[in-house]
């Protein structure tokens, strides 16, 4: 059966893809460092033989200089690599952030499908009739039981009679002139004070004279 419905590939995931990519790119450092090290060390045999075996010096420039565009060529892959996890990255990402929309999109949806204007606008006229229902009980309950009819024109009318009549008598008091009471005398008057002085002389001269007799 294979032979007629081939196997088909398993589709890339996004992450398995980003893992090798950053593996790569470590493979990648790690040869650049061991090249970078051949070339130190090509460098320093040209140098030493530079003087005395002008060949081996010409041989090892050469061979540094190989080293060095394998470096360049390994520079420029690990900068694609490294662009190409970024773009991932952000398709991730931008992935994602359309999953999560579509889910968002699929709840509302799901929400407004047992919701229908018609029906949200007798609901919100029903909670008004309601309210108003609510405030007029409220206001019915909060008058006061008083049992009559009063009039008010009848009780301004007794009130302006009252405030006449405050008038009037503020009027007359005003017109009367002021009564002054009589001062209380607060001491003793002076004649009866002569009076007391002469019955107690009369009294000494009487004892006086008794005293007198009787010698």
């Amino acid at each position: 059966m294979q032979l007629f419905f081939p196997r088909q590939k398993p589709k890339a995931n996004a992450k398995d893809a980003i893992v090798r990519l950053r593996d790569t790119l470590q493979m990648l450092e790690k040869r650049e460092s061991h090249l970078q090290t051949k070339i130190d060390t090509e460098l320093k045999n040209a140098r030493s033989n530079a003087a005395t075996n002008k060949r081996a010096a010409l041989m090892a420039l050469k061979r540094k200089k190989q080293y060095e565009n394998q470096i360049e060529k390994i520079s420029g892959a690990r900068i694609t690599i490294e662009a190409q996890v970024m773009a991932i990255e952000n398709a991730n990402v931008n992935l994602e952030t359309l999953k999560a929309m579509e889910k968002g999109a699929e709840a509302m949806k799901a929400i407004h499908g047992s919701m229908d204007i018609n029906k949200v606008d007798d609901t919100m006229d029903n909670i008004r009739e309601q309210i108003d229902m609510a405030d007029e009980i409220s206001n019915a309950i909060s008058a006061p039981m008083i049992g009559f009819d009063i009039d008010d024109d009848e009780l301004n009318a007794e009130l302006e009679e009252l405030e006449q009549e405050v008038l009037d008598s503020q009027l007359l008091g005003a017109d009367a002139p002021p009564v002054t009471a009589p001062n209380v005398p607060t001491s003793e008057p002076a004649y009866k004070k002569r009076v007391t002085v002469t019955e107690q002389d009369e009294d000494d001269e009487l004892a006086e004279l008794r005293a007198t007799m009787a010698l």
